[in-house]
């Protein structure tokens, strides 16, 4: 004897209706920026994750209308575009704020601070990762490496760095974010709204003023070993253990089979251990 799915208390429901297009007005505006972006590109479908970034510039993250643009500008499937957009961390499944504020919690930000820092923003914030305050000005995440070591612990807003972070320094900065007080980056272009960085991320020029001669160099760390790499090493620096007394030694060229970086030896940890309030940079102001 078979039994009908009710009578199993399953729900079959009913299948999710097509999304909606985007007003006129919108569409043919979208459509022209599309096609400037398609025609960069020898295949078109090579053109998905740009025209993700664009519909992302629209509404502040990837809707079902945003792929489904993406799908009859490029003849795509609608699957084929929610494969890409659900792969990519870059493009947001749900509304986020104007601040897309991720802390670096991957092996080295994460020992020099990096979780401490997120930790109290959450608490800070009151939400969760992958949450936007109720103003919807800050969506907070924890995010993998940025590329930026040297800079250990590393905060970003919407792509943009803010080095040697401290937890007072980065709820000072998710303050002025939200009061709407300027916020200067570390390094690299001025600071803008997540909707605006995603149509730079598009492929559209950034037209403020001094955005695009604004820029970052790589830290010391990263130079030292580039020396290194070019054999244009510099004199041995040695780094005692905690207690140990100095010792006077005389510089020497290192062997190649010597590594120079300020982590090999051991360090005062993050200002985020009581125990070794020492961190790798002091408060602002300080």
């Amino acid at each position: 004897m078979t039994t009908s799915s009710s009578e199993r208390g399953v729900s079959l429901g009913m299948p999710e209706l097509p999304a909606p297009s985007y007003p006129d007005d919108v569409r043919a505006r979208l459509e022209t920026d599309a096609r400037e972006v398609i025609a960069r590109y020898p295949d078109s479908r090579s053109a998905l994750l740009p025209l993700l970034h664009l519909v992302q510039s629209e509404e502040g993250h990837v809707t079902r209308t945003g792929m489904r643009f993406c799908a009859d500008m490029l003849g795509l499937t609608t699957a084929e575009v929610t494969a890409v957009a659900t792969f990519y961390t870059m493009y947001r499944r749900r509304p986020s704020g104007d601040y897309q504020v991720g802390v670096c919690t991957n092996t080295l930000c994460a020992v020099m601070g990096g979780d401490a820092i997120f930790e109290e923003l959450q608490e800070h914030l009151g939400v969760g990762n992958g949450e936007t305050t109720d103003d919807g000005k800050v969506t907070l995440e924890h995010i993998e490496c940025n590329a930026a070591c040297d800079f250990a612990p590393v905060v970003m807003v919407n792509w943009e760095f803010f080095d040697n972070q401290t937890p007072g320094s980065a709820k000072r900065l998710v303050d002025d974010l939200r009061a709407g007080r300027p916020v200067t980056p570390t390094r690299g272009a001025p600071l803008c709204t997540f909707k605006e960085t995603a149509r730079v991320l598009a492929g559209f020029p950034d037209e403020r003023d001094g955005a695009v001669e604004s820029g970052g160099s790589a830290g010391h760390a990263s130079l030292v070993g580039l020396k290194l790499a070019k054999g244009e090493a510099a004199p041995a620096r040695v780094v005692h253990p905690r207690g140990e007394a100095a010792r006077t030694e005389a510089p020497h060229d290192p062997s190649p089979t010597e590594h120079l970086s300020s982590h090999d030896a051991p360090q005062d940890t993050s200002a985020s251990d009581p125990a070794h309030p020492a961190g790798p940079a002091a408060e602002e102001g300080e």
